[in-house]
């Protein structure tokens, strides 16, 4: 689909969510072809400095989906800046590197430090282990919103990267789909890189509603080339380049009642809460369900009665009904 809101002298602005659990990075070093954070920070650096190299006005943040929380790598915060001036770090100063380059890398590098060194992690977070992907994404687009706010006109064009490596949070389907519709709202594609973790179904549905791309990593090794060819390209650009994507996507969705993903469940009429089983009363909306029994069959010395007979008059109290639907 042309993107014809688009033009080859807009700004872009790009906003990289990079999953930094320590768990998920863990269990990849057992991976068939293992890729450590630290490498992999390091290529993502690159990928930064390519994309500003493209235009001189192009723009760059950084997100960490952390275990619990998530915090802006890049960029950071007037009081944080104030601190870092006052101790200055021991990063090298390079008189060789581009100014611009060497302050985003020194930042978000210096904002990792301080994020692992952060152990006040509530021990609930550590034990369900996964990411907070729906926090940074609705830090994505609260960031977003303010700086098309101030661009007066209208040039900056805005994505999103996830880079990946935690499986899908069934407790995050409500949130993460909100960002998502929200993000579709606001023309934002989300582009989304996974590393490890096996397939991650909210996040291909992020992809394919605000038609952004996906990407599943076959050599998390080479993670720059992925990077560079399939996500450098600017939205103007995409309208003339195939890129990869995902033929086919998984519309699964999360029960409300017990956070499991599911192929088939009861749907409310009234506020389309999605349940795993039939239930007389929504337990989101609290609405009771009204059902009338079928009449019975005709029988021996009983005259044959239609089945089909008038709905019952619905009431105040009971304004919908629950019906079994595929969540695809």
């Amino acid at each position: 689909m042309l993107d014809t809101a688009t033009s080859e002298d807009d700004t872009n602005l790009l906003v990289a969510i990079v999953d930094t659990n320590p768990l998920a990075w863990q269990q990849s070093a057992t991976a068939k072809i293992p890729l450590s954070l630290d490498d992999a920070i390091r290529q993502i650096l690159l990928f930064f400095n390519a994309h500003m190299a493209l235009k001189h006005d192009n723009k760059v943040a950084a997100i960490a989906s952390h275990i619990g929380h998530c915090k802006f790598l890049y960029p950071v915060t007037d009081a944080e800046t104030h601190r870092r001036q006052a101790n200055p770090s021991k990063i090298a100063k390079d008189a060789n590197a581009y100014p611009n380059f060497k302050d985003v890398n020194d930042d978000i590098i210096e904002s990792l430090r301080s994020l692992m060194a952060d152990t006040d992690t509530p021990q609930k977070n550590l034990n369900d282990g996964t990411s907070m992907i729906s926090g940074a994404l609705s830090m994505a687009l609260c960031y977003i919103n303010r700086i098309t706010n101030q661009d007066d006109l209208g040039r900056i064009k805005p994505r999103i990267l996830v880079i990946s490596v935690s499986p899908d949070s069934p407790y995050q389907y409500i949130s993460i789909m909100n960002a998502v519709f929200s993000a579709q709202k606001m023309s934002i594609p989300i582009d989304v890189c996974k590393l490890y973790g096996g397939e991650v179904a909210f996040l291909q549905q992020a992809s394919h509603i605000t038609g952004g791309v996906y990407l599943d990593v076959e050599n998390p090794q080479a993670l720059l080339q992925y990077l560079l060819f399939s996500f450098l390209p600017e939205r103007y650009a995409r309208n003339y380049i195939c890129l990869p994507n995902k033929e086919q996507v998984d519309f699964r969705a999360a029960c409300f009642c017990h956070k499991r993903i599911i192929d088939i469940g009861y749907v409310c009429s009234v506020c389309l809460s999605i349940f795993c089983s039939w239930s007389p009363v929504c337990s989101t909306c609290r609405t009771k369900f009204a059902f009338r029994a079928l009449p019975p069959l005709a029988g021996k010395g009983r005259p044959a009665i239609s089945r089909t007979a008038s709905p019952a008059p619905s009431t105040a109290a009971s304004p919908g009904s629950s019906s079994p639907m595929s969540t695809a």
